[in-house]
Parts: structure tokens; sequence; C-alpha cells
């Protein structure tokens, strides 16, 4: 039944996958670059991810393969390991922990990230998107392509590669991405409301094309432009099968007696699973048709997948947002899309990696500008505005960490300011207090109603609220509608029953269970 649902919108998948895949080819080899890792296992990571996690997944436009964000783990771990088998070891072993976990049912996790914060997080990797693409569309490359970090490996930051870059243009690429760019924008105002055809063949595969074909004349003197060859994707090329499968590495399976693989497959497994996780909330939310991933499943999934990456030489996976992100953006309906983009990674490495080599980056930089845009249109900063300081707060301290930081920090830093919103309704909302006045006998009485949920963050409105009430009065603590009172809370008010009577406060209890002390 899956299978039959897949194929039935083959016709936007298929070109969704085509522009995922020429979005994924820069991107594999730019984060295995910064990984310190062979450049052709970024490639396996990407099509094993398409592929092996996209058979696997129930996530229906979410796109797995390498992530910039274990760039740094994976650098320092292959050093620490000492060799990269040795690392691939860690790989498999982490995929083993996270097909656990989706067993264990962990992926419960997702539902924690409150909407500010993914919305955030969108919006942020939108603008780092267009940030760490402009360089790269001026012809500045020294960055590689994937990385998401504010420091970046070549002593810039996301700011000053911008600077650097108006410094040293090179007018080939602008003219490249200006063109790219322009037909982007046409395609995506214009012509797709004029015929269906347009819809059909997606702008980004024209400006790839194109880019080709305006490399291909500034290399034989048609146009007086140059590019050099960072400013080009750099496919590694296999001159026959032979040389192609020498490529894929096996662990190195004399190392599982070594404690330290098992440390970097624990951080491994973990840092994973929760950039995935927050991608799967994240997909979920640009879904136009509102689906909802069975996060379980994903978890397996991505574990399976980084089993086999690692047995056969591939970088880590998560499902990434930029990917994932760019298939929406550009029209794909099911996970066909992801499943056909790593098939077109896999026959590519193959057959054509001479061909994609002939593809500008500033081509490429163009349509993640465009993909970066759509995450981060400034109607959405008014919406979010207007939903009050609870909502904007996180989701614009989401956004300014992400891009002077990295994405799982950025998160970090988000979730904080939920949290406090949280805390700061759940001190607020401990209780509720109203007065009336005991005529016959003379005296204020003051009823307070315990909320269903009290724990110790609402120790000090209680107290606040008790310390505050005057003498030779009268307070009923009704807890009839309490189902949990925290040990703190249920002290607090023995002693203040205790101490009341230097007030003269009559003080009285309903439906207050006192804890049973055993001697």
């Amino acid at each position: 039944m899956e299978s039959r649902n897949m194929f039935k919108e083959i016709k936007n998948d298929l070109p969704a996958s085509i522009v995922v895949f020429f979005v994924a080819v820069p991107l594999c080899l730019g984060i295995a670059l910064a990984s310190g890792a062979p450049l052709f296992s970024g490639i396996i990571a990407g099509i094993v991810g398409g592929i092996i996690v996209g058979i696997a997944s129930g996530s229906p436009l979410g796109v797995s393969g390498p992530a910039a964000g274990l760039a740094v783990i994976v650098l320092t771990s292959i050093a620490a390991l000492g060799s990269w088998p040795a690392f691939l070891l860690s790989v498999v072993i982490a995929g083993i922990i996270q097909l656990a976990m989706g067993f264990a049912k962990a992926g419960f996790i997702a539902y924690f990230f409150p909407t500010s914060v993914i919305k955030g997080m969108l919006t942020g990797i939108g603008l780092l998107i267009i940030l760490k693409q402009i360089p790269h569309a001026l012809g500045y490359d020294k960055d590689a392509e994937g990385d998401d970090a504010f420091l970046q490996a070549d002593g810039e930051n996301t700011f000053s590669a911008i600077s650097k870059a108006f410094d040293l243009v090179t007018p080939g690429a602008v003219l490249i991405a200006a063109i790219s760019i322009a037909i982007l924008i046409l395609w995506d105002t214009v012509l797709t409301k004029k015929h269906k055809i347009f819809q059909l063949i997606q702008g980004p595969i024209v400006v790839v094309f194109l880019g080709i074909v305006m490399n291909y004349m500034f290399q034989n003197g048609m146009l007086n432009f140059t590019l050099a060859s960072d400013q080009v994707v750099q496919l590694p090329v296999a001159q026959n099968l032979a040389e192609f499968f020498t490529q894929f590495t096996l662990p190195d399976f004399t190392q599982l007696s070594n404690p330290e693989v098992y440390k970097i497959a624990v951080v491994l497994a973990i840092v994973a699973s929760l950039e995935t996780l927050l991608c799967v909330e994240a997909t979920d939310k640009l879904d136009p048709d509102k689906r909802v991933t069975p996060t379980n499943r994903e978890l397996k999934a991505q574990g399976l997948g980084n089993i086999v990456s690692g047995l056969i030489g591939g970088l880590p996976i998560t499902q990434v947002i930029v990917r994932s992100s760019a298939n929406i953006s550009f029209g794909g309906k099911t996970k066909m899309s992801a499943i056909l983009h790593g098939i077109f990674l896999l026959i590519s490495a193959l057959t054509i990696a001479g061909l994609l080599n002939m593809i500008p980056l500033a081509s490429l930089a163009a349509i993640l500008i465009m993909v970066g845009y759509k995450l981060a249109k400034p109607e959405l900063f008014k919406q979010m505005y207007r939903l009050g300081w609870e909502q904007f707060v996180p989701f614009m301290a989401t956004i300014i960490a992400i891009l002077l930081t990295d994405l799982l920090m950025g998160i970090t830093i988000g979730m904080l300011f939920g949290i406090f919103y949280t805390l700061k309704h759940s001190y607020r909302n401990s209780h509720h207090l109203k007065t009336s006045l005991n005529k016959a006998e003379g005296i204020q009485i003051y009823h307070m109603e315990l909320a269903e949920e009290v724990s110790f963050f609402n120790k000090a409105s209680v107290l606040k609220a008790l310390d505050e009430i005057p003498e030779n009065s009268k307070v009923i603590i009704d807890c009839t509608r309490s189902k949990s009172i925290a040990h703190d809370v249920i002290e607090l008010i023995i002693n203040f029953r205790t101490n009341a009577k230097t007030k003269n406060i009559q003080v009285e209890t309903v439906n207050f269970i006192e804890p049973q002390i055993t001697s």
C-alpha cells in the first residue's frame, strides 16, 4: 500500500528530487571536508540517507544525509581514535544505539520542543543559509559548503566572511548568481502561474544547467570570465568501476575492545537523534498537508542508516533541514523524492561525476538563497510578534543564538527562554485566592484553592500569598482539586499552620493529606 502511494505523486516528487540532488552534492562534499573525512564518505552518507533511510522512514518529506552539526564531533573523534576505520566502528555502534532508542520509544522527546523554538529554528536556518551562501554567490569559496557554525574553520566568522567576499569578488560567479536568482524569482512569481510545464520543470534545474553552460563558455573563451577550481563542485571522479569501489571503507573491528569507540558512539547517537527529532518537528511544520511523522520509526530508520553508512565508509547521518526544506519548497509530496535523490547520487557518482564538476557553486548558492528566503519570510516575524512576548521572545532568541553560535546551541538557548515563560506561568498559576468577611465572627476569611499540579516551582508564590495574610484572620487552604502537591509545598503549609498561631490566624485545611512519618 505504501509503495503504491509513493508513486502517486511522481510528477511532483521527480522534479523536487532532482533539485534536492543538486543541492545535496556540494553539501555532502562540504560536510565531509569540514569533518576531516574522505570526500567520498559524504556522498556515501547522502546515498544511504536517501535510499536506506528514505525507504525505512515514515517521514513523507524529510531528507537524510550527513549533517553539519556533527562535523566538529567527527573531526575531533577521528583524531581521538587515530584512524578513519576506527571512527566508522563508532558510527555503526551509534546506529545500533539509535535502533534501540526507537524500540524503547524514545521518540516522544520531539514533542517537548515548543512551536516558537521550532519556528525560530527554521527562520534562523533560513537566515543562516542566506548569510553563508552570499560569499559563494560572490565567488569567495574558502568556507566548506554546509558549514553552519558562526566561527568558521577558515578563521573567519559568518559576517567577516561576507565582508571579505565583497573585497574579493569574482565577476563570473556574480554574473551566474545574479542571472540564477532572477530566473528563480521569475519562475516562482510569474512562469509557474502561466503554464503547467513550468511547475513540472523546476527553476533550480534550469539554473543548474545554465550554470554548466556558462562555465563551459568561460572555459572555452566564449565569455571573458573564469571560475577557479574551488568555485565549482568537486566530486571525486572514478576512472572505472574497480576504482569506484576502492572509495568504500570497512570499519576496524579490532577496535571493539577500545572504550573510546563506545564513548564516541554514545555522543554521536544522542546528538544525531536530537538533530533528527528537531528536524522532524520542523519538517512537519513546513508540510502543507500537516502530516505527522512517527518519531520512533524515524529513530529506527536513522539507526539502520548509520549502521549501513558506518559499514561501507560513510559519515554519520541525521535528517537534515536544508535538504528537507528544499524538498518542500520545490514541490516534493512523498518520501519517493528523498529516495530518488539518493538513487541520483549513486548513479551520478558512478557515471557523470565529471559533468557535475562543471556546476558552479554560485548556481547552487542562488538556489539555497531562495530556500533560505522561503524559510525566513518577513511575514513570519510579524505573525510571531502578534502572538505576544511569550512566543516572540523564544522565537527571536533561537534565531539570534543560531546565527551567533550553531544549531544545537541556538535551540538550547531558545528552549531556556521557553522554559522561563513556562515557569513564570507555573509561578502565577499555583493557586487562586479569594476573600470574604464573616460578619458573625467579624473576621476576614481567605480561601486559597490550590491548582491541580503544585510543584516546587510554586513554592515561592504560595509562600508569598500566605505571608501577606494579616493577623487576626482565617485562612482555608483547599486541596480538593489538587492531584499532586510537591513535598516542599506540603512542608510549607505545615510550617505555616504552626507559625500562624503567633499571629492569631486560624488555619483550616480541606483534603490536605499530611505525609506519614515512620520512625
